[in-house]
């Protein structure tokens, strides 16, 4: 798992998205790689952006933070075709150059934030989260939808 951090970490998931263009295949799902980087931009969103994504309450944030965010969070990798969450389903056409130029913005400056930045920082779904939880989050999400591509 890449540490989205440090310079290195995100240059590595640069080169391999630059693997990535309009006719790779998926192995699984039903994104094409325009919808999948939208789709890995909506946990940027939810950082950058909060007002395009409203905060979990109540009830609904305590199941989250009691079933989902240590399932998200952790080191396991996640299962093809698993679930995702309403904020996250792209069903809509997406312009492949900007979805992956936003991708590229947010990792950047999620590296130049730092780590400290995220410690301890709020997630929409999830609570407070280390910067350990903030780059497990992230990275493994990156991982899993770039296998799922093939880079």
């Amino acid at each position: 798992m890449e540490n989205l951090f440090e310079k290195q970490g995100v240059q590595n998931i640069i080169n391999r998205l630059n693997n990535l263009n309009t006719s790779s295949e998926r192995h699984w799902g039903t994104m094409d790689s325009a919808q999948m980087l939208a789709h890995c931009n909506v946990a940027y969103e939810m950082v950058y952006e909060p007002e395009k994504h409203p905060a979990a309450k109540g009830f609904k944030k305590f199941i989250m933070k009691l079933i989902i965010k240590p399932i998200v969070t952790g080191t396991k990798p996640y299962k093809n075709n698993s679930r995702t969450a309403p904020a996250f389903v792209i069903s809509d056409k997406k312009e492949f150059d900007k979805e992956k130029t936003r991708l590229v913005d947010y990792l950047n400056k999620t590296q130049e934030l730092g780590a400290d930045y995220f410690d301890g920082k709020d997630s929409n779904s999830f609570g407070e989260l280390t910067k350990t939880e903030w780059n497990n989050m992230f990275s493994r999400h990156i991982e899993h939808h770039f296998k799922q591509f093939g880079v």
